[in-house]
């Protein structure tokens, strides 16, 4: 593969007809760069030379996140993120390179949905979050509210009437607002004050974080447009062993930007790849990830459809309650 500078300012060119030559290429390179990769998939008996599709590429679990340092190439990392570790079986660690590059990553993938960043006030309700160290979505976050330009733009923790007097006094500002906020503390406002937001664009995440009972995502958005007097609910689709992010732009479907994409695969058979419109375990192809791995085998459920969108509908069983963007069916 060529060198990692050049292949990120190439990243952003990839398209429908490219996609797939690029990902082939990334994969050749970390097959054979990344220790963890290649063991899997010297485990599988398969080799890499002969891979020509991507349904043929091997995904990893991403449980590897847990008990190895991921990363392809010989490298020390910038920073580390972490999971929110909401169970007893540990937390994934996602070494990252370049900081910088996950920050203009992250800001690309949220500009080729909604505009410029500096188009919006960024206000935050993720007090799971703001409470640990590591978390990818807060190094994000504080990136947009401080590049969105907006002296109003900033985090909130558990002060929701100077979030509420904040989110009225913007309500007739040239620029939009974004609410971006966890699952649960978005409900706990929303049932605590049922204020009127119409003006704003709310984006939930996170899921419950073990604070509420899970409800589906269907339930979350009637509750919240309800209450909240929202026309739409927008998602975002993360997690610590990505470096990019897909949006839902106010329905229950999520679309990935050219440089991810998701194949399902079969539920009793990981192998059997390319489901749609069916029930499947969610693969994640993230280009961006190119110094880690790009191929990883998610415990979401979804289904992907031939437009390039996907729901997500929940967890498999048995797997742990993480990641942003948890709802179940």
């Amino acid at each position: 593969m060529e060198t990692f500078k050049s292949f990120y300012q190439k990243l952003y060119t990839v398209n429908d007809s490219s996609f797939t030559d690029i990902a082939l290429e990334v994969f050749r390179f970390q097959a054979f760069h990344n220790p963890v990769y290649k063991s899997f998939i010297e485990t599988l008996s398969i080799s890499a030379n002969e891979i020509k599709t991507l349904e043929q590429i091997p995904f990893l679990p991403i449980s590897f996140f847990k008990t190895f340092s991921i990363k392809s190439g010989d490298w020390l990392p910038e920073t580390i993120f972490t999971s929110s570790g909401t169970s007893r079986q540990g937390v994934s660690q996602h070494a990252v390179a370049s900081l910088q590059f996950y920050l203009n990553n992250a800001q690309n993938s949220f500009e080729h949905f909604f505009g410029s960043i500096t188009d919006y006030h960024f206000l935050a309700l993720l007090p799971s979050y703001t409470e640990r160290e590591g978390s990818s979505l807060i190094t994000m976050m504080d990136h947009f509210i401080k590049h969105s330009g907006s002296k109003h733009s900033a985090f909130y923790l558990h002060d929701h009437e100077k979030l509420i007097d904040k989110l009225l006094e913007l309500k007739t500002d040239e620029r939009r607002t974004i609410l971006w906020g966890v699952s649960f503390a978005l409900l706990d406002l929303a049932e605590r004050f049922q204020v009127d937001l119409s003006h704003c664009l709310v984006f939930e995440t996170g899921g419950m974080k073990g604070r509420r009972k899970e409800i589906t995502r269907f339930e979350l958005q009637s509750i919240l447009e309800e209450k909240l007097r929202v026309k739409s609910l927008f998602s975002e689709y993360g997690m610590t062993e990505l470096l990019s992010q897909a949006y839902s732009t106010g329905n229950q479907q999520f679309k990935c930007q050219p440089w991810m994409k998701i194949i399902c695969r079969e539920l009793t058979d990981p192998f059997e790849r390319g489901l749609l419109y069916e029930t499947g375990g969610i693969n994640v192809i993230d280009l961006a990830n190119s110094q880690t791995v790009s191929f990883i085998e998610t415990e979401d459920l979804g289904k992907a459809y031939p437009n390039g969108f996907f729901e997500v509908l929940g967890r498999l069983d048995n797997s742990d309650v993480r990641g942003c963007n948890l709802m179940i069916v």
